[in-house]
């Protein structure tokens, strides 16, 4: 096994290196901008090389089975999809109707689904007709996708919630037997470990950064939704639906908070803004390394109770309702939140908090 993980992580190494080369040549960067602080151009690559490492080891391991073959084609559409976007920059529409076609080829060809959302409001399960399962499952797709790319906006921040979201599955299929899941699971992860280093810049400074892309956040976002709907829907299920919602609570709650505030003001639920949870951080005066330590410390937070609450069989209603009293909080917070910064600020008076400038990734697009 540790023969495989330096496998693992040179390939997904040397990728990133190659492919940050012909990035450069044919003008695959992401250039700066009012909004985009980074300093001369990025390539955007660093979704290109997990998915290229993830699936060479996946073809290359027979014990990762079940409907890998079909994940890999769909992660690859997708993967093309935000390429071209990340060059030619797409409409959000294309963009939808391409996850609406893998939405119907997952529920075709593999069977993969979301059917039942369990028992979450304790009066028996809830499930779905095929054609209200394809809708929901459409829903989920675009929504995870979304979520994971709408964090995108930190060095670091997409890459270190991947790996979280990955970790915690990987750990509950382990528990559940469903090996080829969490050999799955922890390829993503290790694969994903060069491109957080180099992204932050570590050990070779800014000279070799690379940034996701929308391609990564496409693969990151649908691998995500593929791997709870195979972990929850599935007749030997490894958790339940609800405990999904915690294992990616943060972008989840993020992505929705944000959507609503844009409907509600007459705007486009895509239109791009500083009012993620990361721009908040650091207009409360938090460093983008300690806004990036903060929000993936939330997440773990939040993946933890999802853990605890599958393995001690909490009741899906009351884990169901904690999660939406959670978010009422958030969204809340989301809406006052000139006062919050301003109550925050006048506490963070007695900590000597760190001033940078904040470092801001190709994600503040979304």
């Amino acid at each position: 096994m540790d023969s495989r993980l330096a496998a693992i992580l040179l390939v997904s190494f040397f990728c990133l290196i190659a492919l940050r080369k012909f990035a450069i040549a044919i003008a695959l960067v992401d250039l700066p901008s009012e909004r985009k602080h980074h300093r001369g151009s990025v390539p955007l690559v660093g979704g290109l090389a997990i998915f290229f490492t993830v699936a060479l080891f996946s073809l290359l391991t027979p014990s990762i089975g079940g409907n890998t073959a079909l994940y890999l084609l769909f992660a690859a559409i997708l993967i093309a999809t935000g390429t071209l976007d990340d060059k030619f920059d797409i409409s959000v529409k294309a963009r939808l109707i391409i996850q609406l076609i893998i939405t119907l080829m997952m529920f075709r060809l593999g069977d993969i689904q979301l059917s039942t959302l369990g028992n979450i409001l304790s009066w028996g399960d809830i499930t779905f007709t095929n054609t209200l399962a394809i809708i929901v499952t459409f829903l989920a797709v675009a929504g995870a996708i979304n979520a994971f790319n709408m964090v995108d906006g930190i060095d670091g921040l997409l890459g270190g919630l991947s790996v979280i979201t990955f970790s915690s599955m990987a750990y509950l299929f382990s528990l559940s037997g469903q090996s080829d899941l969490y050999q799955l699971s922890l390829l993503i992860v290790i694969a994903t470990l060069p491109y957080i280093l180099l992204n932050l810049g570590f050990p070779f400074g800014t000279k070799l950064k690379i940034f996701m892309g929308d391609a990564g956040s496409m693969f990151i976002g649908f691998t995500v939704v593929w791997l709870l709907l195979s972990g929850s829907q599935s007749e030997v299920s490894s958790f339940r639906p609800v405990t999904a919602l915690w294992l990616i609570a943060l972008p989840l709650m993020d992505m929705a908070a944000i959507m609503i505030r844009r409907v509600r003001k007459g705007q486009s639920p895509f239109k791009p803004d500083r009012e993620h949870l990361h721009h908040i951080c650091q207009r409360i005066g938090l460093s983008s390394k300690m806004t990036l330590l903060t929000i993936c410390t939330v997440a773990v937070f939040f993946a933890a109770i999802g853990i605890v609450g599958e393995l001690s069989h909490i009741s899906e209603s009351v884990m169901f309702f904690s999660f939406v009293l959670m978010f009422a909080g958030y969204y809340a917070a989301i809406c006052h939140i000139w006062r919050v910064t301003t109550f925050i600020r006048k506490v963070s008076t007695l900590l000597p908090l760190n001033k940078e400038t904040p470092t801001v990734s190709d994600g503040e697009q979304r």
